[in-house]
């Protein structure tokens, strides 16, 4: 009797631990843009170095959906809402969950079998596991995947303890509110899943087996989502250097945006030599996100700007929105003007042409940066996200799409606006 004791308890601290280390890993994106961030990473961004050093862990520190580029495909625009989607319903879900518990337990209610726990037993669990879905593709890196699935595992086996915990409590009266309902889900959703009782049949390897599928599950899903989006961006390569578009409808500018990089003397005039690799990332000049490629200056410190809540919000509730919108948008917010005239008044290259159509700017940064690689030929394309790359930041070139014109270049020290932070590549 003892031992099962401790067994409940440490299965219990387990599972509350592994939520906390959850959800302070994946709520890094909002800490990011926080006043708190370098406090924050002052614990924790020793652990990405310590991740950095091996050749096995280093996976774990990169993204596998868009963050910084807008997803290019209706599938990724898709899975970029059901993130948002999942986040609110998740988080709601949970909350009226915990509040008929708890008002349950005050008022000693007895067994919770009203509400959602009529069909289900562990609605609280399901909502956390919705919850951390839309987390996972909002802060999309591996780690937040690997924290995922070891939340998965740690509260399927509390569920457990509880119910015999509930069992030992109110014997038959449980025992028939088991009969008729499901675990996570409803029973008439749930029966089209026993045939995994026949691939996990109830022996003592199925406690390794299951906990080490959900593992290979997640993270498996996690890179096949970053083949799909490597596989979707729009890459223009020429020589040692690949550009790549953080707007869909820039793609069509990345070719004449490469021939002015080029015609400058095969692009030494502007800081490249042919030995190296790089990659440059075309944007318009104000793009919000640019900080987290280079320290493109201290506009694009995002955690300095004190609008954590408002961009946070925005991220979340308003996807469409920021799917579609200009980021002239973002640029106008910031500084509390009219969209229509926030490039002008607070353009970066200070372009002020009073015939311009902000939304229609024929201007664009091209940040480039140096990939690192042990390969001995050159890389092009998506090669440049392999998971054995790092990326150093060069320069930015501020061009007129158009015409190929550079009006200029500044070099950038190898660091981003969050310092050596690991940042999102795609």
């Amino acid at each position: 009797m003892k031992r099962i004791k401790v067994e409940e308890i440490v299965t219990k601290i387990s599972a509350r631990i592994s939520i906390i280390v959850f959800f302070i890993i994946a709520f890094e994106i909002m800490i990011m843009i926080s006043p708190f961030a370098f406090f924050f990473y002052s614990v924790f961004n020793p652990v990405f170095h310590w991740l950095d050093q091996f050749t096995a862990t280093r996976w774990l520190t990169t993204f596998f959906l868009p963050h910084m580029i807008l997803p290019p495909t209706l599938l990724l625009k898709t899975i970029r809402i059901l993130g948002s989607a999942c986040f609110i319903f998740g988080f709601c879900l949970f909350a009226v969950c915990a509040l008929q518990v708890y008002l349950g337990k005050i008022f000693k209610w007895g067994v919770a079998n009203k509400g959602l726990y009529q069909y289900i037993r562990h609605p609280q669990y399901l909502a956390l596991g919705i919850w951390g879905i839309g987390m996972s593709i909002l802060w999309p890196r591996f780690i937040v995947l690997a924290t995922l699935s070891i939340m998965f595992i740690l509260y399927y086996f509390l569920a457990k303890d509880e119910e015999k915990r509930m069992l030992n409590q109110y014997g038959e009266q449980y025992q028939n509110y088991m009969n008729s309902t499901g675990m996570f889900l409803p029973q008439s959703i749930e029966k089209y899943f026993s045939f995994l009782g026949r691939i996990f049949p109830k022996t003592s390897w199925r406690y390794f087996a299951v906990p080490l599928s959900v593992i290979i599950l997640v993270i498996g899903m996690g890179f096949l989502l970053r083949e799909v989006t490597l596989h979707s961006l729009a890459f223009e390569s020429k020589d040692n250097i690949t550009l790549v578009s953080m707007i869909p409808e820039d793609n069509v500018l990345s070719t004449d945006v490469l021939s002015g990089i080029l015609k400058n003397n095969g692009g030494v005039n502007v800081g490249l030599t042919g030995d190296k690799d790089y990659l440059g990332y075309v944007m318009p000049v104000d793009y919000i996100m640019q900080g987290m490629i280079a320290d493109t200056g201290g506009e694009f410190h995002l955690y300095k700007k004190h609008h954590t809540v408002e961009m946070i919000t925005d991220w979340v509730l308003h996807p469409f929105q920021h799917l579609r919108s200009s980021p002239s948008l973002h640029m106008a917010k910031m500084h509390n003007v009219d969209p229509s005239i926030a490039r002008r008044h607070h353009c970066p290259i200070e372009i002020n042409e009073t015939d311009m159509n902000c939304n229609a700017c024929d201007y664009r940064r091209v940040i480039i940066v140096e990939i690192k690689h042990d390969y001995k030929r050159h890389l092009s394309g998506e090669k440049l996200f392999s998971l054995n790359t790092t990326r150093l930041p060069v320069s930015f070139i501020d061009i007129n799409a158009k015409t190929g014109e550079i009006i200029k270049v500044v070099k950038v020290h190898k660091a981003t606006a969050w310092e050596d932070v690991p940042t999102p590549g795609i």
